[in-house]
């Protein structure tokens, strides 16, 4: 029942994804990377866009069975007739908008823009089935196994090869570019952004249409809540999860408490554990980690990941899910003091963990910033605003919660009070 719902989903995916390639089609600013041959061709041949996305993605097959040799499965047949419908697919959608013809430019980009967010939805529905990959997406899959090669940026050069050879067949038949336009360079930075947030937004709905692969999980999760209510000592707080402003002495407090209190303390050691179980070096770790600019960028420069398996993630979110197995781990083993890593949302659920925001103001902060890095008061200052908003946006991100908003914790603790004050606040929490 599962299987057939899936492939329910990714043949409803499939017909909104061709509605998407012929909406932006008929914009009349280019179409999709994937689909600019095909377009291009079927502007000089009497072939129709939907015969040859056919054609050209069978080409594809073939060239995945030479590239994959021994490696090429029975899966990797199913993209025959799913290329079939997906092509006929394209037919009739480009018949359902035959009436569509903008002539002024800006209805052209508002037709594009609304063909780049169906089409987003449209992957976005063939990911959540899981079941086949379209010939494109399984053919830089193809070269990422078989050469090791990056996903990401194995995604991209595929995407303007296409757009590249597409604009060469234009000249090459038509004597000037046409097919390939600004809104081939649009639909490429959209489509897979527009697939991955509606991703995110909506991941409550695989729970909701796969209860069945979430009940073992459930289950267990809800046996640990119950067994840990039972327990004698299930008030005791055995695990300390700590946040922090920059600047506010975290670490060295974090460390301080967890000798006097002869705790295991995990701040720098989680990036080591992280190193041994993605292949990243710590130095890359401790770069990414806990740190982004923008979300909307980030998702905008990883969109092509949405495309990839989970075995082959955007090297921040690998970090994370990484350093979030390791936290969980950790916790396990209790009497540990853990420091960042958003572990009080990943241990949310955790009854046996105290969770503590630390802060100071500004001035003291600056002080030990200066001391620590030997850094003026104007450049201690921008350190420490860029580096809470990183750690700010990277927490909202992961998270979906405001950073070191009081809600999320136990205690929120000013350390200008003192380490002495702090670790009374923290013992008398624990015993409550």
């Amino acid at each position: 029942m599962n299987k057939l719902k899936r492939y329910v989903i990714f043949l409803i995916g499939l017909f909104v994804n061709s509605l998407g390639v012929s909406l932006i089609t008929k914009a009349s600013l280019g179409t999709s990377p994937i689909s600019s041959i095909p377009y291009v061709l079927s502007l000089s041949f009497p072939f129709t866009l939907g015969n040859f996305t056919i054609f050209f993605s069978i080409f594809l097959i073939l060239l995945q069975l030479l590239i994959l040799r021994k490696n090429f499965k029975l899966e990797h047949v199913l993209q025959i007739p799913v290329s079939i419908i997906f092509g006929y697919f394209i037919d009739l959608t480009m018949l359902l908008f035959a009436w569509v013809n903008p002539q002024v430019y800006i209805m052209k980009i508002i037709y594009l823009l609304i063909g780049c967010l169906i089409l987003g939805f449209g992957v976005y529905m063939e990911v959540l089935a899981d079941v086949v990959m379209l010939p494109g997406e399984s053919f830089v899959r193809a070269i990422v196994l078989t050469w090791k090669t990056n996903f990401g940026t194995t995604k991209i050069c595929f995407d303007v090869s296409m757009s590249v050879i597409a604009a060469i067949l234009s000249f090459v038949f038509t004597g000037r570019l046409n097919g390939v336009r600004e809104g081939t360079i649009i639909a490429a930075l959209l489509v897979g952004f527009i697939a991955r947030v509606a991703g995110k937004k909506l991941a409550f709905v695989k729970p909701m249409l796969f209860p069945e692969e979430y009940a073992g999980e459930n289950a267990e999760s809800t046996d640990k809540v119950q067994a840990d209510s039972k327990s004698v000592h299930a008030a005791q707080r055995n695990v300390i999860l700590i946040g922090r402003q920059f600047g506010s002495g975290g670490h060295d407090i974090g460390k301080a408490l967890a000798e006097k209190l002869g705790y295991a303390f995990y701040d720098q050691e989680i990036i080591e554990m992280t190193a041994g179980t993605t292949g990243y070096t710590p130095e890359f770790i401790q770069k990414n980690e806990e740190m982004m600019t923008s979300s909307f960028l980030y998702d905008l420069v990883n969109q092509m990941y949405m495309y990839a398996q989970a075995d082959e993630e955007a090297p921040k979110d690998k970090i994370y899910e990484a350093e979030s197995k390791v936290v969980k781990e950790l916790a396990e083993k209790g009497n540990c003091v853990i420091v960042g890593r958003c572990s009080d949302y990943v241990l949310r659920d955790n009854r046996n963990c105290l969770r503590v925001f630390f802060s100071a103001p500004m001035e003291n902060r600056m002080k030990r910033v200066m001391e620590r890095r030997h850094l003026s008061e104007k450049d201690a200052r921008q350190k420490i605003q860029k580096e809470d908003k990183w750690r700010a946006d990277n927490y909202r991100y992961y998270t979906g919660r405001i950073w070191g908003a009081a809600g999320n914790f136990d205690l929120t603790v000013n350390t200008a009070l003192g380490e002495d004050y702090i670790e009374m606040c923290i013992r008398e929490a624990m015993k409550r």
